[in-house]
């Protein structure tokens, strides 16, 4: 019952939030307002929703893998923020950029690996 309740309201939010008028100046227009399809699965209806498709871009390497790693594990909430947003990998891209940028200007590797793990990796 609470997770009809909950869906329910989460539709509710997102139709009110899709409709809202808003006002520029004296004329007023409605926002653009996107179709929402659903699915039935099993007695409920759930909305479709999907990430679009990413850009072709090389794949996280070992910093920006750990970072998505150590969010998910001890920070869902801004990694649900972060993916849902589609901010999640151009964020862990940056990091493993910097940190390989970093790992070539220090010498010593042991030293490098520990000094971005603590700076880049677990912000």
């Amino acid at each position: 019952m609470w997770m009809q309740t909950l869906f329910c309201s989460a539709i509710m939010l997102t139709l009110f939030n899709l409709s809202i008028i808003t006002t520029s100046g004296n004329s007023r227009r409605k926002d653009k307002i996107m179709e929402i399809t659903y699915s039935c699965v099993g007695d409920y209806l759930l909305p479709d929703i999907k990430l679009s498709d990413p850009p072709d871009a090389p794949p996280l390497g070992r910093y920006g893998m750990m970072h998505k790693a150590y969010l998910k594990e001890h920070k869902p909430v801004l990694y649900g923020q972060l993916l849902l947003s589609e901010r999640l990998y151009p964020l862990c891209r940056e990091i493993d950029e910097a940190a390989a940028t970093r790992l070539a200007t220090i010498p010593d590797r042991v030293i490098a690996h520990e000094i971005i793990l603590s700076e880049l990796v677990y912000i």
